[in-house]
């Protein structure tokens, strides 16, 4: 009798990792649903729901907003990403589609780009941040942000885990000066959602945005205006 309990015990362990093995990566360690389209290679990851109070006081994060170009080594976790994508361009309205930072005629011509080095449960590569439904596509594969580093020549990239990638759809602007003043919008956003979560960044400019776009294959109609780095203050 001993012996057969023995048998079956045995039996459910090897079931368990059995079926432990099969799950997906992103399944095993906890990570967010990844949901990949059928018979596409559109892959969507849905973020954390950001939070809507904090501990930090608006004045507080304007007193204390500084740029930081260095960063340490400890990754970022899926839930504060989350958080600075939101305060970048996420939607403050469902109703309407308002979003976190002002837009001329609420054109909203930014898009948000997330470079992925040191995220905890996201697989490096690129990802386009999309407002609705407060998720990634992934759009790249791989170490996106050694690509950003050669094109870009900025060493606040290089110790950072992630990065912001800023574009403005220059081809829907009757007005071009339009998109840049709400990508200063956007990274003002950014600057004091980091305060809060002690997240340094900086609003990086020095760089050709059409090597940039080149080194990350983004779309043609996209002029690449501020790259954030982020990570951990020191």
């Amino acid at each position: 009798m001993k012996t057969r309990m023995w048998i079956w015990a045995l039996a459910v362990v090897l079931l368990g990792v059995f079926v432990i093995l099969m799950l997906s990566p992103a399944e095993r360690d906890g990570r967010l649903v990844i949901a990949q389209e059928k018979g596409s290679e559109t892959v969507m990851v849905k973020l954390p729901a950001p939070k809507l109070d904090g501990q930090v006081s608006v004045e507080k994060a304007l007193w204390q907003r500084r740029s930081v170009r260095a960063y340490k080594e400890e990754p970022l976790s899926l839930a504060e990403v989350s958080q600075i994508l939101w305060a970048a361009q996420g939607v403050s309205d469902s109703a309407s589609g308002k979003r976190t930072a002002p837009s001329a005629r609420a054109m909203y011509f930014l898009d948000v780009y997330l470079i992925s080095g040191n995220v905890e449960g996201l697989s490096p590569g690129l990802y386009r941040y999309r407002p609705q439904g407060h998720q990634l596509e992934r759009i790249m594969e791989g170490n996106a942000k050694n690509k950003l580093l050669e094109a870009a020549g900025q060493a606040s990239i290089k110790s950072a885990v992630a990065a912001l990638v800023i574009t403005g759809q220059s081809d829907r602007s009757t007005n071009p000066n339009w998109m840049y003043l709400e990508a200063g919008h956007a990274a003002q956003n950014v600057y004091l959602q980091g305060v809060s979560l002690g997240i340094g960044t900086v609003v990086t400019a020095g760089f050709k945005p059409d090597e940039v776009q080149k080194a990350l294959s983004l779309p043609e109609n996209q002029t690449v205006i501020y790259i954030m780095p982020l990570g951990r203050k020191p």
